[in-house]
């Protein structure tokens, strides 16, 4: 703690970088500032008189506990990334893209500006208390003037300002500290909450600790941000801890709990000086919305640096002195609209809102880096994996506590942003962030869960490995494959090329990219060897082995009959491996059709059945036409059997209630020509494919057809 102080008044009287910030006057003293506010000098007094000097104790570790976590959170990441224009904007976008950022880093700009102008408001206020006679609006625009002027000429003279009212500040508190009242004789440590109760009083006071963010909102003003926002944010944090428990004390033993109750303006009157007491009161109202006033176009300049608002090119014009004035101007004109519009003590809830969400979310992105367990968190500056969790949960929790409906509105407000922004197609200029890999590092622990677990039949879902040959000709199916595996299946698609590999690679991934933005998973890969069989036999090893594997090789048979060998040996390397297999025969004129009615021939103790219906259901799904049943009958005394058969297979396998029975009577080739009109049929196939008996069917069906050969590993009635 002394090492972070020492350091802090080292680095105020060294020399700077041009126009650059140091840790002092850059995050340091706006920390301070914004924390030791209105809420000090008229609250704290009032908590005292509640909750005894060990409950306002409490309720001060406690409030503390959230920025503490959250201060530890954002030093840690800033120790690891190069953290840029935006402070808390800049490290939540790096983490989790821009549209989190800006999700987040709108509602935070407009909380800043708003905060500046209650602070004005609380100036005036305050002004109005000395001077009763003097007309508010006159005061509040009078106020705004000054300190958009002071933000606007530049940033190292806002510091400079500030300066003069942390001298202000401190002569208000030494003022109070020897007041000359006599000391109560009886401190009484635990109050009996005679206004509100524990919870009520922490939340009146919480917002009393935030404004930790102050000086990293100037990160992009900062000489090194890496060293000065986890040396003055933490400091800051410490020494108000200090300052709130010290004066919690004070104010205990120099009035009774009555007094602190029922009279605001306790410190003023108790005080050595009470004069120099108000001035603190406004020197603290006036610095915090200077540091709003400051800290505000930073952000915004930061969202427009990556074109996430419009008219960016507008707001990321600076000055030549590097002032992003054009930002600070339109953050005027936002300050001064409510101030002109009057009340609006709503909005301070909201404002508070919006700041743990953001508080929670830094906590939450350092958390979850953590739990991933990554090679690149690496920060200099590390922290226990419970101190995000409880920086995280204690700002979701503090939120609800303070008033349940703002804080919903906060979320929706931000979901609604995130919403908007992931339609704009924004990039990010530093390359990536860890959504992908926090994603992928859920699966892979999902995965491990789930091989604990044995595989049931009842989550089987279509999983296709589909091999391509050729994938700058290749003509497929593209949308009969969508609809076998829409929504909830996917596709690995892989061809085997001895050359032309990086080519082969970008055409196999154009080709599957419809399929791919039609929300379905697709994968793919190009496997370099001369022998496709012997590419394909690699793969479907390779991916016997892994948590994610195909469960179903999807092939085509076409006119040229010198390509079934080559289907033979795939359909075998697919059963050694157990994967089903779907063949399809495309009809060269009607291809599916119109896309509705399917036809599943089933035969009693057929082993494909199960597949079959299954495959069948999925299509269905999409297509939403009508499903026949149909098998054939050696002689019409077999009908009545079938039929049954059939029923009762409908039945168990819970097919939809318009689904048709046929039972065709006479040879196979007879009961394909009088099969029910259908845009495709569906039928198993044995060991040994009959390839030209596939082709035929088709053309005698007048349609295409989808054999299958099931492992056995799957179930229809489950």
């Amino acid at each position: 703690m002394m090492n972070f102080i020492r350091n802090i008044f080292k680095s105020t009287f060294s020399g700077t970088s041009g126009k650059k910030l140091n840790t002092f006057g850059g995050v340091f003293t706006p920390d301070v500032l914004t924390i030791l506010g209105v809420i000090m000098y008229l609250r704290l007094g009032w908590v005292v008189g509640n909750a005894g000097l060990l409950g306002a104790i409490l309720i001060i570790l406690l409030a503390k506990t959230i920025t503490i976590a959250t201060g530890l959170s954002m030093s840690s990441m800033t120790t690891n990334i190069k953290i840029g224009v935006g402070g808390a904007y800049s490290i939540i976008s790096k983490s989790l893209g821009l549209e989190a950022g800006g999700s987040i880093g709108i509602p935070f700009y407009i909380s800043q500006a708003l905060s500046s102008a209650l602070y004005i408001a609380g100036f005036t206020a305050g002004w109005l208390l000395m001077f009763p006679a003097h007309s508010p609006v006159i005061i509040s625009v009078s106020t705004w003037i000054v300190i958009i002027s002071i933000s606007y000429i530049s940033t190292l003279f806002a510091i400079r300002i500030q300066y003069i009212v942390m001298a202000v500040i401190a002569l208000s508190l030494l003022s109070i500290f020897l007041a000359p009242t006599e000391f109560a004789s009886n401190v009484h440590l635990v109050g009996n909450f005679e206004d509100a109760s524990f919870w009520e009083v922490f939340a009146v006071f919480f917002p009393a600790v935030t404004g930790i963010m102050a000086g990293a909102n100037l990160s992009g003003d900062l000489k090194n941000p890496r060293k000065a926002i986890p040396q003055g944010t933490l400091s800051a944090i410490f020494v108000t801890m200090l300052i709130y428990i010290s004066l919690a004390y004070m104010l205990s033993i120099i009035a009774s709990p009555a007094e602190l109750r029922s009279n605001e303006m306790i410190m003023v009157e108790k005080a050595n000086w009470g004069f120099i007491v108000t001035l603190g009161i406004l020197a603290a109202t006036f610095s915090s919305a200077l540091g709003g006033m400051v800290g505000a176009p930073r952000i915004l300049e930061a969202l427009s640096l990556n074109h996430t608002i419009p008219f960016s090119k507008f707001f990321i014009i600076k000055s030549k002195s590097g002032e992003p004035r054009n930002a600070i101007i339109f953050t005027g004109l936002v300050i001064l609209l409510p101030l002109l519009l009057g009340d609006f003590n709503a909005l301070a809830t909201l404002i508070t809102m919006f700041f743990l969400i953001t508080y929670g979310i830094l906590n939450l992105i350092v958390y979850i880096q953590q739990s991933m367990n990554i090679i690149s968190f690496r920060p200099t500056f590390k922290i226990p994996k419970f101190v995000p969790l409880i920086g995280f949960t204690g700002s979701m929790f503090i939120m609800f506590l303070i008033n349940p409906i703002f804080g919903l509105v906060a979320i929706l407000t931000i979901v609604g942003i995130y919403i908007y922004l992931t339609r704009q197609g924004l990039h990010a200029n530093w390359g990536g962030d860890i959504r992908g890999g926090m994603f992928l590092a859920i699966a892979e622990r999902a995965s491990q869960i789930a091989s604990k677990f044995p595989t049931h039949q009842v989550v089987w879902k279509p999983d296709i490995l589909l091999p391509i040959e050729d994938p700058t000709g290749w003509s497929g199916p593209l949308l009969f494959i969508r609809n076998v595996t829409f929504p909830a299946g996917s596709i690995f698609a892989f061809s085997v090329k001895d050359k032309d590999i990086e080519e082969s690679d970008k055409s196999l991934k154009e080709l599957l990219k419809p399929i791919f933005d039609e929300d379905v998973l697709v994968n793919s890969t190009v496997i370099e060897e001369h022998d496709f069989i012997h590419g394909a036999k690699i793969v479907i090893q390779t991916l016997r082995g892994g948590s994610f594997r195909p469960n179903t090789l999807f092939l085509t048979i076409g006119e040229d009959s010198r390509k079934d060998i080559n289907i033979s040996h795939l359909v075998e390397i697919a059963t050694k491996n157990e994967l089903s297999v779907l063949i399809l025969r495309q009809h060269s004129r009607v291809a599916f059709g119109m896309q509705n009615d399917i036809n599943i021939w089933l035969r009693d103790k057929s082993p494909n059945w199960h597949l079959t219906v299954l495959i069948a259901l999925q299509i269905q799904l999409n297509w939403g036409g009508k499903i026949n049943l149909v098998t054939g009958a050696e002689s019409e005394d077999d009908k009545p059997r079938l039929l049954k058969f059939l029923n009762r297979l409908s039945d168990q396998t819970r097919l939809p209630s318009l689904s048709e029975f046929h039972v065709l009577v006479g040879d196979f080739k007879s009961a394909l020509k009088n099969a029910p009109r259908a845009d495709i049929n569906i039928m198993g196939v044995g060991d040994n494919l009959p390839f030209e008996m596939m082709r035929e069917t088709s053309e005698l069906t007048k349609s295409s057809c989808l054999f299958i050969k099931d492992t056995g590993t799957v179930s229809a009635i489950v």
